[in-house]
């Protein structure tokens, strides 16, 4: 991919690669200085540096790419220490396992400051600013790149873009004079090319994404052309036979004729390249006729040509940054797929006001100019907490378990289709995900905040689904969090092809008979809350439970509803003084929702069911007295089922020696939280276990798809004596 140096190279040629070379050794020797993955050959050697990064040692899990022909060919990455652990744990849903839909589709190309940042951390890290992508409904193929040889996605966009039904690539890239030189190995025989196509396959169906953007960014000779076109043409059939409806997109670089000559557009010197692999993602430095000439050289194939699209601007048709737009109302108009290259612009620039708004406001351009690529729910159960994958802090069941700053976007739930055209929504309430108000389940939810009379309704989109229902109810539980009067219940709508589209209220607590006077006129059908539970814990949090039966019917939306039953003024005590509140003034926090063929709870295997266990169990002396512990924790039914359960929050323990604590004093033991975990492994680094602490239990906390917890006390365990207590 053209111009990794963005601030500096803005021409349609490339600068001298003497320049290139000099500028990404120099990168590479800062990075080292921070990051032992990152240019180690480079670094003076020194005593204060880190050592060489080993990947058959154990450490913190992280995600990597492979730099070498010969790491590619030894498979060397099987045999990892992390390799367990870089393992996408979501699959793709039935429906978007299938082939791509017939009508122009979105791509986007994740090209942020070189990768593997925030997100290398498969166990998460501590940047509640971390970058994330959470408009998925409007995406078909994600695609994460690096300059790097072999590009391999982090797991944690593998799961979340899995989870809303959009298909995850790496990126094989060769660039530069390093790039001709691995070209020149690559492409000696037909055979090898083969065995490397073969290498890739290998690696995306162990690793659980789904296919390759290949860019051969360096002139070839022409009598490589053949083994080139072996290459393409075994790893797009290798791909198909081991992930079904995979893909291999052939990036617009390289022609027929071995010259590194971007075309801008589909034609006879890239075809070949296009006939033999799913898709050409096309230089995007276009014009604005291209689409259409493109689309007829394709074919009936048009919807796998992908128009490029740099949103930094460089030279892109409409400009890309704030008028990204214009390029994608070309290519909807010319019938041909969008291939979006850098939307973390947004981040990497510091648009203002800041990332949340600017986010909101840029997908919200996109979406004007593209259809809804992705609809949830359509299948059951269905579970969101609306948490982006980072945050403030972590709460389970209204409770918070962590005031630690985090980000993992593996924690991702589905996001709400919340609608940005302007600065803020419409109307006269701000609906946004919050990250730092106490969340109900995870680190998010929605605040709904402004000013509503009392005899007007606000409705926001949630979620637009295809949710097909059978002759069994369909059970809703939310849960809410409201000031005063401010009340939130839920909008559905229901279309049916042989009946009318039938709207429902399911109405929040209240005064049943003024609800139902109220919206009887805008509703088709008023459903009142069958239960309504405060937690005792946190009784600020209010759970509906509301249930309905609808036949043949498919859910189409899913809106929030807030109002308000009565004028109310609402007085406080403080420093003894009355305050009375506006009747206008509306709050109300959207904690998760979770829809369900079912009424009762998650049943979860008891702890004897599970089989765990400490590996690379490692102590070491720590400050005054204490010990620190590295230990991998894995798990395990003993069944031998496995992928069970989406996730797994990590606990410790802590048992003080009971002959030096204080007699008669009962034991209050807190549970820590460690982390979560995707897969059945958790790497515990460097905890510290103060002295006077002779045991020291973990726990495996299981959380189900539905969005429930196992108990604490019913949990998987591992028990481990402190080594020299």
């Amino acid at each position: 991919m053209r111009f990794p140096f963005r601030s500096y190279f803005k021409s349609h040629h490339r600068q001298t690669l003497s320049s290139l070379r000099f500028i990404l050794d120099s990168l590479f020797f800062l990075l080292s200085k921070f990051n032992p993955m990152a240019g180690n050959q480079h670094a003076t050697p020194h005593s204060d540096d880190p050592p060489p990064f080993d990947p058959s040692e154990p450490s913190i899990p992280i995600s990597y790419p492979l730099k070498t022909l010969e790491e590619l060919e030894s498979r060397s990455y099987f045999d990892s220490f992390h390799f367990p652990f870089t393992k996408a744990s979501v699959k793709l849903p039935p429906y978007a396992a299938n082939e791509l839909p017939k009508r122009p589709r979105l791509l986007v190309c994740h090209d942020m400051a070189g990768g593997y940042l925030d997100d290398k951390w498969i166990q998460g890290g501590n940047n509640p600013d971390a970058y994330a992508i959470w408009h998925w409904y409007l995406i078909d193929v994600f695609v994460y790149f690096s300059h790097s040889l072999v590009t391999l996605p982090p797991p944690c966009w593998t799961n979340t873009a899995h989870k809303h039904g959009v298909k995850v690539l790496g990126t094989f890239i060769m660039e530069w004079d390093e790039g001709k030189f691995l070209a020149n190995k690559l492409l000696s025989s037909k055979d090898s090319a083969k065995m490397y196509a073969e290498r890739l396959s290998e690696l995306a169906a162990a690793l659980g994404f789904d296919g390759w953007l290949v860019n051969m960014e360096v002139s070839v000779d022409v009598g490589q052309i053949p083994n080139l076109e072996e290459f393409v043409s075994h790893l797009t059939q290798s791909m198909h036979s081991l992930v079904p409806e995979s893909l291999v997109i052939w990036y617009d670089s390289v022609t027929v004729d071995g010259k590194l000559n971007w075309q801008d557009q589909l034609n006879e010197k890239n075809k070949p390249f296009f006939d033999i692999s799913d898709g050409i993602f096309v230089n995007y430095t276009w014009q604005e006729n291209y689409p259409k000439q493109s689309a007829e050289v394709a074919g009936y194939r048009k919807f796998d040509v992908y128009m490029g699209i740099d949103v930094f601007g460089r030279n892109t048709y409409g400009g890309g940054q704030w008028t990204t737009n214009l390029a994608l109302d070309v290519i909807k108009r010319d019938n041909v797929s969008a291939a979006i290259f850098a939307p973390g612009w947004v981040y990497e620039t510091k648009q203002l006001p800041d990332f949340q708004t600017a986010q909101n406001r840029w997908w919200g351009l996109v979406e004007r100019s593209w259809d809804i690529s992705q609809n949830y729910p359509l299948t059951l159960p269905f579970y969101s907490n609306f948490d982006q994958g980072h945050g403030y802090h972590i709460s389970v069941d209204g409770k918070q378990i962590s005031q630690t700053p985090w980000n993992n976007i593996s924690s991702q739930s589905f996001q709400p289709l919340l609608e940005f055209f302007g600065e803020s929504t419409a109307g006269n309430l701000e609906v946004v995900v919050d990250l730092k108000v106490q969340s109900y389940n995870g680190g998010g939810n929605l605040t709904f905040n402004g000013t509503l009379d009392d005899d007007i309704h606000f409705s926001a989109r949630l979620f637009e689904g295809k949710l097909q229902l059978a002759d069994s109810p369909v059970h809703f539980t939310f849960s809410v969090k409201s000031n005063g009067s401010s009340l939130l219940g839920l909008s559905l709508e229901f279309t049916s092809a042989v009946r009318k589209q039938k709207s429902v209220l399911l109405a929040s607590w209240g005064d049943s008979l003024m609800t139902m006077t109220r919206f009887v006129r805008h509703f088709d059908n008023v459903i009142m809350p069958r239960r309504v539970t405060k937690l005792e814990t946190e009784p600020s949090w209010v759970i509906l439970e509301s249930s309905i039966a609808m036949e043949g019917y498919m859910l189409t939306k899913i809106h929030a509803v807030c109002y308000k039953l009565r004028p109310e003024v609402h007085k406080s005590e403080r420093q003894g003084k009355t305050m009375a509140f506006s009747p206008t003034e509306y709050h109300a926090v959207l904690g998760h929702l979770a829809i369900d063929s079912r009424t009762q709870n998650s049943n979860f295997p008891p702890s004897t069911s599970w089989l765990v266990d400490g590996n690379y169990i490692e102590w070491s002396s720590g400050s005054h007295g204490s010990r620190k512990l590295n230990v991998k924790l894995v798990w395990k039914l003993k069944d031998g089922k496995t992928h069970l359960f989406p996730k797994y929050y990590i606990y410790v323990k802590k048992q003080p020696n009971l002959s030096i604590a204080e007699p008669n004093r009962s034991l209050q033991l807190v549970q820590e939280y460690l982390g979560v975990a995707e897969v059945e492994a958790f790497y515990v680094s460097d905890l510290v276990v103060s002295s006077g602490t002779s045991r020291i239990k973990f726990i495996i906390q299981v959380c189900s798809l539905d969005g429930a917890f196992q108990k604490l006390e019913e949990s998987p365990s591992l028990d481990l004596d402190v080594q020299g207590s």
